[in-house]
């Protein structure tokens, strides 16, 4: 008889790792492609790639930075370290980034289905359930989309929690076990704060499958602490929402009702027929009419009141629909981050109640088995041929938003997407054509305006483009990044007094905005403000210590201020962060060429330094030149210097630059008599 047993277990164990394998192959089967995508204009930007935390890899400044600060409107540092660490993997290739996404998407996976198995007994059931969750369509938006990497950290850590638990029912009374369910939620929680409602979704669990015999106030009060744990996230994530909760306020509680009430509709709608998905649907501008409202109401109402009648013949219909509304509560809009009416990405863990609802449902039915396989097989089959369609429109920002457009009315966000899609490209016509669709469908849309302003400043408009940032920052006056463009423009124009209060009001709103001190800081030193602009340079390294034009402009300042030691070092600094920047090797190389201290000399590096930037040039900089032809005769090598000047001065001729052809004039003499240039005015 122990043998039979062994031999039963032997073959279960196997089969449990064959369904493990084939839910990691049709996983990468559906979203293997996302390898090959690239990052969309839809938050990736704000997640990754002009994300100067992420892109700085890891380091002890990122770490502190995560957990200190809200990044994305929303407290989420864990999700913020793992783009750190694929940033440090694989820089700012997206295949990459992609490729952790179906990796712990496929981790998710496999752990809901053995979790589900070890709770229920059930194989093929749990099997159906995790390959359900894996393929569906609507799994496309949180798998395929870079910057809902929290989705997919947040689920993982969500199963390990259900494990944990599901090891600590068996014994109830070790802290270890529960202090391990409490820490897995905690990851969860710093992933992703949606799943709040976790310890909800453990008390349902104890009712089905767990059937625990415990008084039912003794399973609240086991929870309290999780609660705890989910109130202090819920107040961490309106603190990083901030200005996007208020807005939202403007917005009527019947309104959200509604609002909420129809989208828990959709989302059902979806679940059975995934088509027309986009990544943003508009909320209608009047509000859902009285009658949609009314009709989701009855047909939520009528599934709630049918699930309780039967609770006691068929606990999993509870369960599982209990298990939807509930996890979906902290993302249905009455307290809403964001304009979207509903969001695919959110039903990511609430559909899973649906589906275990459906499937254990489905199994009573009493038709041929081979029947249901075959019904359950197709189901897979048509899922999975969906979910690949859908998930091919997130390879690039194009092909997403102008299926958003083939699939949704009105949908200014998708004509805003497209447009900073174009003009990345260079597609600067179009660009503006979309950004002006976009406020034409909502005039109030202050980033279209600040981005309609960024491409007419592209095309030379530039009176134009300070109109767009005027409009942007008129319609949301803590706009940083529009009060920003609007100083670069205003600059351009030569209005540095009016550019300075702009880049100064940027700051006000967003103290740590690197960009916004940088070119402060260059407004100031031109208009003779050295320590000023000095100080501003130095934030901009407190920010980012990796920014090696930072450590060039404040070479530049301490120039301008006569520190030319410090200026060596803060040009010697930028070149070690990236040593391939001509234009601070010319800096640097002009200074070692022709400093008036001769302990601060060196014309054998600045030769060198000079040669590398003139190459990188393409010997056609005059600027380069002249400090080519001055390191040649600091090196001693005075024909050679004649011969560069000669060229240099040339070049500088061609294009009209008569303050330095003098200057050179000037240096030649020197050379042909055999004396180098000791510059007493330092900046070059």
């Amino acid at each position: 008889m122990s043998n039979i047993q062994t031999l039963s277990q032997r073959a279960s164990r196997w089969q449990v790792a064959a369904i493990c394998l084939a839910l990691a192959a049709i996983t990468f089967a559906v979203f293997g492609q996302t390898l090959h995508h690239e990052f969309v204009s839809f938050d990736d930007s704000l997640y990754v790639y002009e994300n100067a935390t992420v892109t700085s890899g890891l380091s002890m400044h990122g770490l502190v930075w995560v957990f200190t600060h809200a990044d994305c409107f929303l407290y989420h540092p864990l999700t913020m370290l793992s783009l750190m660490a694929d940033d440090q993997l694989y820089g700012l290739h997206a295949g990459g980034y992609h490729f952790t996404n179906v990796l712990l998407h496929t981790a998710s996976v496999i752990l809901l289905f053995l979790i589900l198995r070890q709770m229920t007994g059930a194989l093929w059931r749990s099997a159906f359930v995790a390959a359900v969750f894996a393929v569906h369509p609507l799994r496309a938006e949180s798998v395929a989309w870079v910057a809902e990497r929290k989705d997919v950290l947040s689920a993982f850590f969500f199963m390990l929690t259900l494990g944990a638990y599901v090891h600590y029912v068996r014994n109830p009374k070790s802290l270890t076990r529960y202090l391990m369910v409490a820490a897995a939620f905690v990851l969860a929680l710093l992933s992703k704060p949606t799943v709040v409602t976790l310890p909800f979704v453990l008390l349902l669990l104890d009712c089905w499958p767990l059937q625990r015999t415990e008084s039912l106030r003794r399973l609240i009060l086991e929870k309290i602490p999780l609660l705890a744990l989910a109130a202090g996230a819920c107040v961490m994530t309106v603190l990083a929402a901030g200005k996007e909760v208020a807005a939202d306020a403007y917005t009527s509680m019947p309104s959200r009702i509604g609002n909420a009430l129809v989208s828990y509709a959709v989302y059902l709608r979806q679940i059975v027929w995934p088509e027309g998905l986009a990544p943003f649907y508009p909320r209608p501008e009047k509000g859902y009419p009285v009658w949609t409202i009314t009709l989701s109401f009855l047909v939520l109402a009528l599934i709630t009141g049918g699930v309780l009648a039967i609770r006691r013949k068929r606990p999993w219909l509870l369960t599982g629909w209990l298990w939807y509304l509930g996890m979906l509560t902290p993302m249905i809009g009455l307290v809403q981050v964001g304009e979207f009416a509903h969001a695919d990405r959110m039903t990511y863990l609430p559909q899973i109640g649906i589906c275990l609802a459906l499937t254990w449902l489905v199994a009573e039915w009493r038709v041929n088995q081979v029947a249901l396989e075959l019904l359950m097989t197709g189901v897979l089959a048509v899922l999975m041929v969906s979910t690949r369609k859908q998930t091919a429109y997130w390879k690039n920002s194009e092909t997403l938003w102008n299926r958003a457009l083939a699939s949704t009315t009105g949908n200014y966000v998708a004509h805003y997407g497209l447009g900073v899609a174009f003009l990345r490209q260079g597609r600067t016509d179009e660009s503006i054509s979309q950004y002006q669709m976009a406020v034409a469908i909502k005039p109030d849309y202050a980033e279209a305006y600040n981005n309609l302003g960024e491409a007419l400043d592209r095309t030379g408009n530039v009176d134009e483009a300070i109109t767009q940032f005027q409009k942007a920052v008129e319609i949301q006056p803590d706009y940083a990044t529009a009060h920003y463009n609007l100083g670069i423009a205003l600059r351009e124009k030569g209005r540095v007094d009016e550019a300075i209060a702009h880049f100064k009001q940027a700051l006000q709103i967003d103290p740590n905005y690197a960009a916004a001190h940088g070119n402060l800081g260059i407004a100031l030193l031109n208009s003779g403000r050295v320590d000023e602009a000095i100080a501003h340079f130095k934030e901009v390294l407190r920010i980012n210590p990796g920014r090696a034009q930072a450590h060039n402009n404040l070479g530049n300042a301490f120039l301008q201020k006569g520190n030319v030691e410090e200026a060596i070092t803060q040009y010697r600094d930028a070149l070690q962060i990236n040593p391939a920047d001509a234009r601070v090797k010319n800096n640097l190389a002009w200074l070692l060429a022709t400093c008036p201290q001769a302990s601060l000399r060196d014309g054998n590096m600045a030769l060198e330094l000079a040669t590398q930037a003139n190459t990188a040039t393409g010997a056609e900089d005059p600027v380069i030149l002249h400090t080519l032809a001055a390191a040649f005769a600091e090196a001693g090598r005075f024909s050679e210097a004649v011969e560069i000047a000669q060229l240099a001065l040339r070049v500088a001729e061609v294009q009209s630059n008569t303050v330095l052809a003098a200057q050179l004039q000037s240096e030649l003499k020197l050379y042909k008599t055999g004396s180098p240039y000791h510059s007493p005015v330092l900046a070059h």
